[in-house]
């Protein structure tokens, strides 16, 4: 495929979504004017490119030829397009009118910053944050994720208390805008991650290298959630825990690295006991046990990807917290109670 010179790429990934394309792709495009919008396609067999191709022409096609998840199946796509900015939209999101402006005029303003996210909010609740980025991601001192509207399954409702744009940890990768010139910089997505958490690794990664992470949250977007792999998924817990591992080993400083992942071996056995109550809670035990055993055999493969970070202390978004602590034994269930 030729390249072209552009600003903004618009890219959705697909793999299978072709209702999620009927649904939203048409608004995409309406409010997308100031951008190129692409579908990068993840050897789907459901007809998405025949329905994109017929219906919506403007957008431009791009054909993976494996289904390599989110991280290969972006990365495949984005070395085929010449932009400024790429943004990474999953394609069970709705959007709003002026969804793209805000983002664009903020990291325009700053040439320190290499990505940013808009307001995430729930399709089906739409006053609510959605669980996958709310209004901006942060990382607790042992490596649990959380956002501005959400504490692990504590999802609060939008009354504009987040509405104002800071400086955080990591943006969703359910809608992310990313400098180009940075993301090819870093070495792009960690394709070993194939879905999940792979943004928060990749922010971390554009952390270590002194640039900033934003929520810019005049930009809405509203999120289905689990249009791939629902949040019951075993294969879904194997992922978010071996990722996680991933990610902390890779990026964390020396000084914190060995008491994080002692301290995740046991946080991870209790959390695998929770499952047990839940459906496929044996399946959950046993994805969370695989992801251990994948963490340490790969051990040797993340000393050499750690060894290209410079791993720095003191990154905006990191906090010297547990939140774990804070929600699960001190009951506090929004983030402006922290």
């Amino acid at each position: 495929m030729e390249t072209q010179k552009i600003k903004i790429a618009v890219v959705v990934l697909n793999w299978n979504g072709k209702a999620w394309l009927e649904k939203f792709l048409p608004t995409l495009v309406k409010y997308s004017q100031e951008a190129t919008v692409f579908v990068a396609d993840n050897a789907s067999n459901d007809d998405s490119v025949f329905f994109v191709k017929n219906n919506l022409p403007s957008v431009k096609i791009i054909l993976n030829p494996t289904n390599g998840g989110y991280a290969k199946g972006y990365n495949d796509a984005l070395r085929q397009i010449d932009a400024e900015y790429f943004v990474l939209i999953n394609s069970d999101i709705e959007v709003t009118e002026g969804w793209i402006s805000p983002i664009i005029d903020l990291m325009d303003s700053d040439k320190k910053i290499a990505a940013c996210q808009p307001k995430l909010l729930d399709y089906n609740n739409r006053n609510t944050f959605e669980y996958a980025g709310a209004s901006g991601g942060f990382i607790d001192n042992l490596g649990y994720p959380f956002c501005r509207g959400r504490i692990f399954d504590d999802i609060e409702i939008d009354k504009g208390q987040y509405n104002d744009v800071i400086e955080v940890f990591w943006a969703t990768g359910a809608c992310l805008f990313v400098r180009a010139s940075y993301f090819n910089e870093i070495g792009s997505l960690d394709e070993d991650f194939f879905a999940h958490q792979e943004e928060i690794d990749l922010c971390w990664r554009l952390k270590n290298k002194g640039y900033k992470i934003m929520v810019q949250p005049k930009s809405v977007v509203y999120h289905v959630g689990g249009g791939t792999l629902n949040a019951g998924s075993p294969f879904k817990t194997y992922l978010n825990f071996r990722n996680n591992l991933f990610m902390l080993f890779k990026n964390s400083p020396t000084s914190t690295l060995f008491t994080i992942i002692p301290s995740r071996l046991v946080l991870d056995g209790v959390a695998a006991l929770t499952f047990l109550n839940k459906d496929k809670g044996l399946q959950h035990v046993l994805a969370i046990a695989k992801a251990h055993f994948i963490f340490y055999f790969e051990i040797p493969k993340l000393i050499a990807k750690r060894q290209k970070i410079k791993q720095k202390n003191n990154l905006v978004g990191k906090v010297d917290y547990s939140i774990l602590l804070k929600n699960k034994i001190k009951g506090i269930k929004e983030f402006s109670e922290l």
